[in-house]
């Protein structure tokens, strides 16, 4: 059987939601397919559950700090409140009753299965094929890459999906992945007793930032009395039953409860027929023009499937760019120079642009300017939690900033006036003249804007 639309999204987390509801509202027949939830990772599993959890750490954090500054404290973690919280008010207990009917209500038609391109403008799904007059969108997000670990296949590991899912913190948890999402969820459990363990490969943390921002998140986990090893490979897994076993390479033995692999994502794009469409069924990622459009006239693809970066953030900024281009409106292309991107501990470490080796690596003039944000008026007054840094990167040629690391209390807020300085070329010199309120965080921006000369 099949039937015909005006455009298929195959794929309907934020990228492919967005794209499907706004195709919709415009009067267009759209089929949104979805095998799982429509809203995907984020409402459900990453995210906006994972935040929850950051937060209420941060407020037990808080609660410790009270003496010395404010009198005495007490505090007696729960884990109950974050686990109902995000149960009942994050994700309707995993149910996506309320997001379907969202996109019913614009018109489109949602249906539940594994979808499959048939050809350039076909998409089977639930024994139905679907030809699609526009175009299709391929928005099928991406997954959770498990390393090539012996004995790891075989013992049940937690992904970030069971992590946020849990009932009760564990008493114990070894954390294989010190990346965004793996130093997120371990501060936040340590926070609320779990002895944790994190184990990255690099000789850092958050290896794609500066090394700045790792040493400094490192220095701060210890300190709450988490163990941070680096440089340490993971040779082997096992499970007894009762808890888990990580051997690292040179056979030292690590223990814990539980076990949560944290090493990164790929794109979704197993099974999806790809060969059908003229698309490459082995690439990695589905490679796209400016305006979202795939080799293969007739396809799109937006979000993770790109790998221009796993965030939300960048999943709507192309879903936009991808609803103009099916629309045939006019509009700027895709612009990725000052992608922002924030990793939500305590603190906050906020990035946007080329970290100073990948300036050096493009072959630029690099200056870097750097302030610690303790030293800065708002940082020496807030005192307890106050850990933070700003580091700026410029093109000392054109005189513009290309990069910039905020780090701190408010890291992922500062980083706003940082983005905007770099995706505008605002030059140093106006960004040097700029009156910054006093006292706030984000003043420690003027001070590395000094530094940098």
């Amino acid at each position: 059987m099949s039937r015909t639309c005006d455009v298929v999204v195959l794929g309907m987390g934020p990228a492919g939601e967005e794209v499907a509801g706004r195709l919709a509202e415009t009067g267009l027949s759209v089929v949104g397919v979805e095998a799982e939830l429509l809203g995907g990772e984020c409402p459900y599993w990453a995210c906006v559950p994972s935040k929850m959890i950051l937060r209420a750490g941060n407020l037990l954090a808080e609660a410790r700090r009270v003496p010395g500054m404010a009198g005495q404290s007490s505090v007696v973690p729960d884990w109950s409140p974050v686990a109902a919280r995000i149960r009942d008010e994050a994700t309707t207990d995993w149910d996506d009753e309320i997001a379907v009917r969202r996109f019913t209500d614009k018109g489109g038609q949602f249906v539940r299965g594994h979808g499959r391109l048939t050809g350039p403008r076909e998409v089977e799904v639930a024994g139905l094929t679907y030809h699609a007059r526009r175009g299709v969108v391929v928005a099928t997000g991406s997954a959770p890459w498990i390393p090539p670990v012996e004995g790891l296949s075989d013992v049940p590991y937690w992904t970030n999906r069971d992590a946020v899912s849990a009932r009760e913190a564990p008493g114990s948890l070894l954390v294989l992945g010190g990346g965004a999402v793996g130093v997120e969820l371990a501060q936040g459990f340590a926070r609320f007793g779990t002895r944790v363990t994190v184990v990255e490969s690099a000789e850092r943390l958050l290896p794609p930032e500066e090394p700045e921002s790792g040493e400094l998140l490192a220095r701060v986990l210890e300190g709450e009395g988490l163990s941070v090893r680096t440089g340490a490979r993971a040779a082997s897994v096992r499970h007894d039953g009762h808890g888990f076993a990580l051997v690292l390479e040179g056979g030292e033995e690590l223990s814990a409860e539980r076990l949560l692999v944290a090493t990164g994502r790929r794109p979704r794009l197993d099974g999806l027929g790809l060969e059908t469409a003229g698309l490459d069924s082995g690439a990695r990622a589905l490679r796209v023009d400016a305006h979202m459009r795939t080799e293969m006239p007739g396809v799109w693809a937006v979000g993770d499937v790109t790998d221009e970066g796993a965030f939300t953030h960048m999943a709507m900024y192309q879903a936009d760019i991808a609803v103009r281009s099916l629309l045939g409106a006019e509009g700027p292309g895709a612009d990725y120079r000052a992608v922002p991107r924030v990793t939500f501990t305590d603190p906050e470490i906020g990035s946007v642009g080329m970290t100073e080796r990948a300036a050096r690596e493009e072959g630029l003039s690099v200056r870097t300017g750097h302030a610690a944000v303790p030293s800065s008026a708002r940082g020496w007054i807030h005192k307890a939690g106050n850990e933070g840094l700003v580091k700026l990167v410029a093109d000392a040629d054109r005189g513009v900033l290309v990069g910039a690391t905020s780090a701190g209390p408010a890291g992922g807020e500062v980083l706003y006036g940082l983005t905007v300085a770099v995706r505008a070329e605002v030059p140093v010199a106006r960004l040097r003249d700029t009156i910054p309120a006093y006292p706030t965080f984000h003043r420690a921006v003027h001070d590395a804007l000094t530094d940098l000369g």
